[in-house]
């Protein structure tokens, strides 16, 4: 039976900090006080000076695999993963081919079970005409059904009204949206090649992807699940008007909530001129207005969770002209190390990121026993020191692209341990044992 003994920690945990000892039994926490003592064999890690922190749970990634496997599988972006704190991850269906059946779910979540190192769970994908594959769902069984509103990587839009419908009616789980209007955004893209030709300057991405596309299909969104009580969660909000469509309320007492992503708080459309394509995401970075609007939000309740949208492609693929450079970006790796850089800056407190990253995930998506440092809870924990250096390079990157927007950069903070579910499985920059993830689990009876 495997033992692990973390001694004299920094706990931050529901928004308390404490210094404990954490005895970790097989998968689970099975202690929490101060001079822990265990007789027989086991691994100590002296944490003294170091914070501990629920593993990160992020709602939102593409790990590419099957079918788009030379960006990234599920090995690799699971190992980046845990190297950046996050130590569950729900992944997206919009693979080849596409996971809108059973069927092609449950063939995700073989690959998970044989290759991820962090835990796992699959969405299953909307389709114009797959609504009784959404009735079949087990609502226990996969984190939830994911809509794409406006056109995003593969070829998974929903654009009849009917199946819209259809899905906010029958749904038993959450639906998750990735919401821009694909009129507004092929309105736009016109006139961009009417003015620039082919050479369209990548800064007018966030113009052609505009705040007004995402606006209305947010509101499009919000419109269904009134209309059917259904549970909506919208995915990556990028502009500070979308902000006035979600309440400031508790999470327990929403139906309708929404995520923020770290490009989205981090980056500015000052950016694209130095970055281009390396910062090209859907839905598109807009203003510093919109960042600040986005933090803000965070901080006062009105957003709830904080994911990545972890979307790998090649070196290759992103050194094309706008119009061929495909959306998205590696992100997981340094996902805790950004969040401590913007505590470093007075943005958010290290109590909001476990809330936001951990609490508000595991509460909105009722996943069972982890989010929480509990005893009885799985053990997926993170152990990092605020005063370590975490350097970005090529020699780094474990996203198998080899490439990172963050490249170059030094964080001031470190992520020196991560165990997953009870397994020991980064420390101090090494990949620790073979790939051992679990499935996570839903409590929605």
């Amino acid at each position: 039976m495997s033992i692990i003994l973390i001694k004299n920690a920094t706990i931050i945990n529901e928004n308390s900090r404490k210094v404990k000892d954490i005895l970790i039994k097989e998968n689970r926490i099975e202690r929490i006080d101060q001079n822990i003592n265990t007789n027989g064999r086991y691994e100590e890690i002296d944490a003294e000076g170091l914070y501990l922190i629920p593993g990160l749970i992020d709602d939102q990634v593409h790990f590419r695999e099957p079918g788009l496997t030379h960006k990234g599988n599920i090995y690799s972006e699971s190992m980046a993963a845990v190297a950046g704190g996050v130590t569950s991850f729900m992944e997206m269906p919009n693979t080849i081919p596409n996971a809108i059946t059973i069927e092609e779910l449950e063939k995700k979540y073989n690959i998970g079970k044989q290759n991820s190192f962090g835990n796992y769970s699959f969405y299953l994908g909307a389709s114009n005409d797959n609504i009784e594959e959404v009735k079949r769902v087990d609502r226990n069984n996969i984190c939830g059904i994911k809509i794409f509103m406006g056109s995003s990587t593969g070829n998974m839009l929903v654009d009849r009204e009917k199946a819209l419908n259809d899905i906010f009616k029958h749904s038993e789980v959450i639906i998750t949206t990735h919401c821009e209007d694909e009129f507004t955004i092929q309105e736009n893209l016109k006139n961009a090649l009417e003015k620039y030709g082919d050479d369209i300057p990548f800064n007018q991405h966030h113009i052609i992807r505009s705040r007004e596309a995402c606006y209305k299909s947010s509101s499009h969104a919000i419109s269904l699940a009134k209309e059917h009580n259904a549970k909506l969660h919208v995915l990556h909000i990028s502009t500070k008007e979308e902000l006035e469509l979600f309440q400031k309320i508790p999470l327990k007492d929403k139906n309708i909530t929404c995520e923020a992503c770290l490009h989205h708080m981090w980056f500015s459309n000052k950016d694209y001129d130095d970055l281009g394509s390396l910062i090209k995401w859907n839905p598109a970075i807009k203003t510093s207005d919109d960042r600040e609007a986005i933090i803000n939000a965070i901080n006062e309740g009105v957003i709830d969770v904080i994911a990545t949208d972890h979307a790998p492609h090649t070196k290759e693929e992103k050194s094309g002209k706008y119009i061929n450079a495909p959306s998205g970006g590696p992100l997981i790796q340094y996902s805790l190390p950004v969040l401590l850089e913007m505590n470093r800056k007075n943005k958010i407190s290290i109590e909001k990121i476990v809330e936001k990253t951990s609490h508000s995930v595991v509460d909105l998506f009722q996943i069972k026993e982890r989010g929480y440092i509990r005893e009885g809870y799985f053990a997926d924990i993170v152990l990092f020191d605020l005063d370590s250096k975490t350097d970005v390079n090529e020699n780094n990157i474990l996203s198998k692209c080899k490439w990172s927007p963050f490249e170059s950069k030094s964080f001031s903070s470190k992520v020196i341990h991560t165990i997953v579910s009870g397994n020991h499985i980064y420390n101090k920059g090494e990949i620790n044992g073979e790939p051992s993830g679990l499935r996570m689990e839903f409590n929605r009876d």
